[in-house]
């Protein structure tokens, strides 16, 4: 089996390509509750790079192996293997798997399984993204049809399906992105996606908020992938009692707060990690099957699709890193397994 995987990184070290190497493995002995995984596609998310570069929460031991989402076909199962059989897929039910490799064994309660029949970039980019997307929709602000969100990073992958997710159930979105050169671009592609309004940082501080308002009451939830200014802006068209979620920090810098938005208007500022959402209901495997059952539902409907996507061989993986670290990037990289 071929594995990418991390080395030698160290806290503050460059997640230069340099750290992480392809390697040729022995595929384990099926053990009793194993299954034997061919890996199908990966994603490159920015906390795997995290993860390389020794900056993220959750940290392997090295040499690892890198990769925390992707869809993968069954080979072979264990003889304690209850709920999987030869051909199913299946993604990880938990960060830090080591998704980027053509074949593995795991234990049976490492993995999902999710539909065939969906398409495959769906699969492989389910477990992280959307899944955020929609818990921060649902265990917040009680939202109904007609309500609206405010989101930061809006062409990002939890921003694409913060869109579709809220389209499906009538919430309107208001959508924060950074100014660009191609930016009408990106603007047709967030609202072919469901977008109601798309804008940039800079209009935040304009009288174009008031126009928007007239047609979509205020936000009672905003979602801040950003920090810096661009939060503090976003923070001010929150209604009374609305609350912020914060699930990612891109700009480096802190979320600062008016003292009158706490007074004034009794703002709340929550944090989103989908890994310690998973931890907490490790014993409720419901929540998590009805998470994904109405995800793939979505899915099946229409209404979600993967994220803007460049597929690229594992061989290519050095520039699918170095690609996947650039600013403005609208497409994630997904590594063909």
């Amino acid at each position: 089996s071929q594995n990418l995987g991390a080395g030698c990184s160290g806290p503050g070290m460059n997640a230069g390509p340099k750290s992480v190497l392809l390697k040729e493995l022995e595929v384990p002995r099926l053990g009793h509750s194993d299954v034997h995984v061919k890996m199908l596609a990966a994603p490159i998310n920015p906390a795997d790079i995290n993860m390389i570069q020794g900056t993220y929460a959750i940290l392997a031991p090295l040499p690892a192996v890198a990769g925390n989402e992707g869809v993968g076909r069954v080979l072979e199962v264990g003889p304690g293997v209850t709920a999987l059989r030869r051909g199913d897929w299946v993604i990880p039910a938990d960060a830090g798997l080591g998704t980027w490799r053509t074949q593995a064994v795991f234990p049976e309660a490492s993995l999902l399984q999710v539909p065939s029949d969906i398409p495959l970039l769906c699969a492989a980019t389910l477990s992280v993204n959307p899944c955020t997307a929609y818990r921060m929709l649902s265990d917040f602000e009680s939202l109904a049809p007609g309500d609206s969100v405010i989101q930061n990073a809006a062409n990002s992958g939890v921003g694409q399906a913060v869109i579709q997710i809220a389209k499906a159930t009538g919430v309107r979105t208001i959508n924060v992105v950074r100014d660009r050169p191609d930016l009408p671009k990106l603007v047709e592609r967030l609202k072919a996606l469901g977008a109601d309004h798309v804008i940039t940082e800079d209009v935040l501080r304009k009288p174009e908020m008031k126009e928007i308002f007239k047609s979509i009451p205020k936000p009672r939830l905003a979602l801040n992938c950003v920090g810096g200014k661009s939060t503090t802006e976003m923070l001010r068209h929150l209604q009374p009692k609305g609350t912020m979620v914060t699930y990612g920090g891109m700009a480096k810098q802190p979320v600062t707060v008016p003292v009158s938005a706490f007074i004034f208007r009794d703002v709340r500022l929550r944090g989103f990690w989908m890994t310690q959402w998973k931890k907490d209901h490790a014993h409720d495997k419901e929540s998590l099957t009805s998470m994904m059952d109405a995800l793939c539902q979505l899915v099946r409907r229409g209404q979600l699709g993967a994220p803007a996507c460049t597929t690229v061989p594992l061989e290519d993986f050095r520039e699918a890193l170095v690609a996947s670290m650039q600013p403005f990037t609208s497409s994630k990289q997904v590594l063909l397994l």
